[in-house]
């Protein structure tokens, strides 16, 4: 069964490029091992990420993100089973602003004024029922 999750998460401190360039490699590789793909959105210390993929593999993923330090408050905002997956080109996809893009990430999506990208408004619906969710209150 496929399913989406998505969680909203404090990081534990503000993040460079660089680190959030090696999060995203490690994001990338361990969704592949698992068959998950997705999208992470980072802004103002928050991360939005929605993750797709079987039952069993999101129970793995939601299960170590607990243990994860690099998330604090972790919230989940919705899951739900669905029809198809919105990320299948994406271990994991990245919005984020335009300056965290200095390495010219594949899968990297700028985020508008507002802190939102087309990317992470795809994410935000869970099929037919979109949830509603303050993403960010910045400016870029």
């Amino acid at each position: 069964m496929l399913e989406r999750l998505v969680y909203r998460s404090q990081a534990p401190h503000k993040l460079g490029s660089l680190h959030l360039f090696n999060l995203l490699v490690q994001c990338r590789k361990r969704n592949l091992g698992l068959g998950i793909t997705g999208h992470l959105l980072y802004t103002e210390e928050i991360f939005v990420q929605c993750i797709e993929g079987p039952s069993v593999s999101i129970d793995a993923l939601w299960t170590s993100l607990h243990r994860d330090d690099r998330h604090h408050s972790l919230e989940l905002l919705a899951r739900g089973p669905q029809t198809e997956r919105r990320f299948a080109d994406w271990s994991m996809a990245f919005s984020s602003y335009a300056h965290f893009d200095k390495y010219n990430i594949p899968g990297f999506f700028r985020v508008d004024v507002q802190g939102m990208s087309v990317a992470a408004l795809h994410c935000a619906q869970l099929d037919a029922k979109p949830i509603a969710v303050e993403i960010s209150h910045a400016s870029a």
